[in-house]
Formats: structure tokens, C-alpha cells, sequence
């Protein structure tokens, strides 16, 4: 699978997903602390996780993805204090968010092209699994997403607005004289 990657290709490969897992990171935030803590054992079918589950899911994932990439290797570890309101999963995870994305960022050419296995099922260099990680957090905000109206909460604008957050036209810049 690495063959023929150079390592300024996997820099730049890199630089594109830290940018854009920070920016969708900003909306996850957003869709996370949305939860009310009151209703937050909602699930839409007896089958599905609650909301507060799938709060935890998406923000414990995406923090043991960038810390499987890091270390060169997944543990899928569950931190010892889990954070128990919205408000308190959204904190957890900005912070630690950061600091996955900088550890990422911190790793050599070298490391980003290392082949990393993912239980047995993928053995992919790391810096492949920055796309993993986004696709599986925008796939899990979709879900978590579609719970919040239900529960009574407001939809945060994610990719334009919605109905209880409507896009707002930027001010347009002033022109200088």
C-alpha cells in the first residue's frame, strides 16, 4: 500500500486531514454539548446506543484513532474518568482533540508511512487512518444529529444552517478608501 508514496507526499496528505479533522472537530463540538443532559438516554430503537453512548462513542473514537496513529499502534483504550454531562463530554474533547492533532502533526515522514494493524483487519501507514478517523466521527455527528429534534434539543448548524441555527451571510468586508 505504501509503495510509491514519498514521504512529502504523506506530509502534505497529513497537512490536509489535521486541517480539515480540525475544522469538522469545531462542528462535532458543536453537535456534542447539543445533547440534553436531561434526555440524554434517548435512542431512537431499542437496538440503537442512547445519545449520551453515541456522544461518548464519537468523542472517545476520534481520541483513540489520533493516539493509535501517534503511537504507532491501537489500543483502543477507555480513559479512567469519563466525562458525564454535554457540557463535560464537549470540554474532554476539545482538549484532547488538540492534543491528538498535535502529536499527529509532530510525527516524521518515517512514522506517517509506518504500516500500523488494525486488529487484524487492516494493516494500513499510519497517516491513512486520519481518514478513517474522519469518516467514522462524521458518520457517527450524522447519527447523533438526527437524535437531537426528537429529544426536544436545537440542530446546530453542521455543513450550512438549520432551522433553529439558519446560515447568516457574511458581513461583507469593507473596501479600503
Amino acid at each position: 500500500m505504501s509503495q510509491g508514496m514519498t514521504p512529502e507526499f504523506v506530509l502534505g496528505y497529513r497537512a490536509l486531514m489535521l486541517d480539515g479533522l480540525a475544522r469538522e472537530a469545531e462542528i462535532t463540538k458543536k453537535v456534542l454539548a447539543a445533547v440534553p443532559d436531561a434526555k440524554s438516554d434517548y435512542r431512537p430503537d431499542p437496538n440503537a446506543r442512547t445519545a449520551k453512548e453515541l456522544a461518548w462513542h464519537i468523542a472517545n473514537t476520534d481520541i483513540q484513532f489520533l493516539d493509535g496513529i501517534a503511537d504507532l499502534e491501537f489500543k483502543m483504550e477507555v480513559p479512567e474518568h469519563k466525562p458525564q454531562t454535554s457540557a463535560e463530554v464537549a470540554a474532554w474533547y476539545d482538549e484532547n482533540m488538540k492534543r491528538g492533532l498535535e502529536r499527529v502533526k509532530g510525527m516524521t515522514a518515517e512514522q506517517l508511512l509506518t504500516p500500523v494493524t488494525f486488529f487484524n483487519v487492516f494493516n494500513f501507514p499510519s497517516v491513512f487512518y486520519l481518514g478513517f478517523l474522519n469518516n467514522h466521527s462524521i458518520h457517527h455527528r450524522g447519527e447523533l444529529a438526527t437524535y437531537l429534534r426528537p429529544m426536544g434539543a436545537k440542530v446546530p448548524s453542521i455543513y450550512g444552517g438549520s432551522y433553529d441555527e439558519p446560515f447568516q451571510m457574511p458581513e461583507p468586508a469593507e473596501t479600503a478608501a
